[in-house]
């Protein structure tokens, strides 16, 4: 489920990114979608690839990877996100939530170490 106002667009320092055309109040989900999941020695692999910047840790243990689809690879980081994203193992899915009112035309953000405002650096240069 992707709701139907988000869409992709490209910027001129981020490459593609998720961006709404109406605005979205706080707590909303916009997007719930499914992962493959792969194994630590799958990530060994990915992680010599492009792929490396768009797969996530999965797992309680975080013993294993996946890739998300729909536009969950899309969003870009943000140390002060506008959303959040949550994991559900058992479904193997992702959600991602709004954490504050988003305007329209607006860039939706997720912070890549997990919790929307959490400030440890991030393996590359954020601009």
């Amino acid at each position: 489920m992707i709701k139907p106002f988000l869409y992709l667009k490209i910027t001129a320092n981020k490459g593609r990114a998720v961006f709404t055309n109406e605005p979205i109040a706080a707590g909303v989900i916009i997007e719930e979608s499914p992962v493959i999941v792969m194994s630590r020695e799958d990530r060994m692999h990915l992680d010599k690839t492009l792929l490396h910047d768009y797969i996530f840790e999965w797992g309680i243990k975080k013993d294993r990877c996946c890739m998300a689809l729909g536009y969950i690879p899309m969003y870009n980081h943000s140390y002060q996100s506008n959303c959040e994203y949550f994991m559900d193992f058992n479904e193997n899915t992702i959600q991602v939530k709004t954490v504050r009112p988003i305007g329209k035309e607006e860039e939706i953000t997720i912070n890549y170490n997990g919790n929307w405002n959490d400030g440890k650096k991030v393996w590359f240069e954020v601009c």
